[in-house]
């Protein structure tokens, strides 16, 4: 066994190992006086920073969680190495040749391969790759790039490999380099059945590196036809080194922009991050093999120094279709993992970064990022276009969606400006907006051992239709109209000429209406007694014809006969609900209507609207002095 590493080469290496440098690459650190340095702890989750950095002294502390120690602490906690693995990877960054006592003594290294050996193992394996890319066999992923517009400057810049359809070429190139099977295995690279064979056979590489530069695995992309496996990708598995909720392709390449722009955009593919930084967007980064999650978004609020004190932005890239608007959702329900404001980008065409650098070059891709919209706009802009905005049910049912969706976020200091952002696209006034996010944040939790997500299916079922009471004072007009049109038709006249079944808002007042339209009208019963109840018998519907009986009974609000004054002010009234009605809904299309886009459009409506209120005014004007 190894000796024990002496003292004074362990003192040499905290001398010259920098803190400062070290921890950078975790963390963005910014000057803090007194020759401090601060930036967002890395080892619990917070949004001002509190882990603080001494470099004249070698040590660090946070004063959130209490972590803090010397630059060997801090890699042994936040790489998960023994003390002896830390010392010797330090040592060997910074040129410190270690002394070890003599003689055989306890080695404190972990079992199973240690993660020197792991990053080792990728980084010949990745030079292995990168040299077999140019074999006239990797000629199909070579044509693969060339398609998508990278060159080989634009390989080797992201150092792609290719892996040869051999099926067991590179374990033996590395088994030749000394490694055992055993790491081999336990970094990814090599998998065992009846035999050791490659992980990656016949396929366009990419390596995913942290965000030192260290290589710890690889994304592989499908290229032939004949391949067995069908999945056009296929990512290293979880290992010691990798894990896919935190691992971020391209970081390493986007960390110093992040920090100095205080921007992280977020593509979907390899290949789009490929396509951002050739273009100009060097902050672009990509997920590996899952989704975007909390944990990547921990790992970006590091590098950007996402906190209170200096807020930047975070850039979503979605694709146009169904797919893109759910990966939108989800990003919005996690929208309070940054305190940075968040963004989304989509190419009107639905062309992804990579597509439209292809098709109309760098400067677009430069563009779609400038044309970033908000993400909670986005994501409520495609809840509320479901729904036809022009009728009363449709703006119901789209603020009723979009108070559900805003009702889910944790960050409640967000919750009043997305109701306000809901009130101006629904058409709708800004309290009422409110009173919905506040119901929709009431409604019955899941019941006790419901399966996940069942809370999310209870809100999506479409609630049974049941109609409000027939007495509800918001019909009021509704109802004395018809009764005195029922009960009185002979003092009607002609007063009623003007009403239609648009004039009644509830269902089955609308319908009544229409029975005494095709009875018809009150002329025909101002002579005949009867006639309310041959209405009621003509109706073919229960509840109508229970109404009409309802109705042709119900003393009218008043202890005089009926004159036509009487009626007209109930007329009157419920044709000026009509406009009102009609007035709102104008207003609400003009408060989505964009009048430099749309001049036209706008204009039209103005004058509509300006006719309406005229239209009441005179309605009001007939009802002057009635009782």
């Amino acid at each position: 066994m190894a000796g024990r590493i002496r003292e004074e080469s362990i003192a040499e290496v905290r001398e010259k190992a920098a803190i400062d440098e070290v921890v950078s690459g975790y963390v963005t650190l910014k000057n803090a006086g007194g020759g401090s340095q601060k930036g967002l702890c890395p080892f619990h989750d917070e949004k001002t920073p509190s882990f603080n950095v001494n470099p004249s002294r070698g040590t660090y502390h946070c004063f959130g969680c209490g972590e803090g120690g010397d630059v060997i602490s801090f890699l042994m906690k936040i790489d998960g190495l023994s003390f002896a693995e830390t010392v010797e990877r330090l040592a060997d960054k910074y040129g410190v040749e270690l002394k070890r006592e003599e003689g055989d003594v306890r080695d404190d290294r972990p079992r199973g391969p240690g993660r020197g050996k792991l990053i080792e193992a990728h980084r010949v394996a990745q030079e292995y790759y990168t040299e077999q890319l140019l074999t006239p066999e990797a000629a199909p992923a070579r044509q693969f790039l060339t398609e998508r517009g990278f060159d080989g400057t634009a390989a080797d810049t992201f150092g792609l490999g290719f892996a040869p359809r051999d099926g067991d070429a590179l374990f033996k190139h590395l088994r030749g380099r000394g490694f055992s099977q055993d790491e081999l295995v336990t970094a990814g690279l090599v998998a065992v059945g009846r035999s050791a064979y490659d992980r990656f056979r016949g396929r366009l590489l990419w390596p995913i590196r942290e965000a030192s530069g260290e290589t710890i695995g690889f994304g592989a992309r499908r290229i032939f036809e004949d391949d067995r496996i069908e999945a056009k990708y296929l990512n290293t598995p979880e290992t010691p080194i990798y894990k896919k909720s935190t691992v971020l392709y391209g970081i390493d390449l986007a960390r110093r922009s992040m920090a100095r722009s205080a921007q992280a955009v977020v593509v979907e593919g390899y290949t789009d991050v490929m396509a951002c930084h050739l273009a100009g967007v060097g902050t672009a980064v990509a997920s590996c093999g899952t989704a975007f999650g909390d944990d990547h978004a921990k790992v970006l609020r590091r590098f950007m120094a996402d906190h209170e004190e200096f807020r930047g932005e975070v850039i979503f890239t979605f694709d146009g279709d169904a797919a893109g608007q759910a990966a939108a959702i989800k990003a919005f329900q996690g929208d309070q993992n940054f305190v940075s404001q968040t963004y989304v980008a989509v190419e009107p065409d639905g062309l992804d970064p990579c597509d439209l650098r292809i098709k109309k070059g760098d400067a677009a891709v430069r563009e779609l990022v400038a044309r970033r919209v908000p993400l909670y706009r986005f994501v409520l802009t495609n809840v509320v276009a479901k729904y036809d905005l022009d009728r009363a049910d449709g703006r119901v049912d789209a603020l009723r969606e979009s108070a559900r969706l805003v009702s889910s976020i944790r960050d409640r200091s967000k919750v009043d400006a997305f109701a306000r952002e809901i009130a101006s696209m629904v058409g709708v006034d800004v309290e009422e907006a409110r009173a919905e996010v506040r119901r929709a944040s009431t409604r019955r939790p899941p019941r006790p051992g419901a399966p996940p997500g069942q809370e999310e299916l209870v809100a999506e079922r479409p609630a049974r239709q049941e109609l409000p009471s027939l007495r509800d004072p918001r019909f009021a007009i509704e109802r004395e109209t018809l009764k005195v049109v029922l009960q009185h038709p002979m003092v009607i006249g002609r007063t009623t000429a003007d009403v239609g079944p648009e004039d009644f808002i509830h269902p089955t007042y609308r319908a009544v209406w229409e029975v005494i339209e095709a009875g018809g009208g009150p002329a025909t019963g101002a002579g005949d007694p009867s006639w309310s109840g041959k209405l009621r018998d003509a109706a073919t519907d229960p509840v109508v014809a229970s109404a009409i009986s309802e109705l042709s009974v119900e003393p009218l609000p008043t202890a005089k006969e009926p004159t036509s004054d009487y009626v007209l002010q109930y007329v009157v009234r419920l044709l000026e609900l009509t406009a009102l009605r009609r007035i709102d809904q104008v207003k609400s299309k003009m408060q989505r209507t964009n009048p430099v886009e749309h001049p036209d459009e706008f204009n039209r409506m103005f004058g509509e609207l300006a006719a309406l209120e005229e239209h009441r005014r005179k309605l009001r004007d007939r009802i002057v002095g009635a009782p």
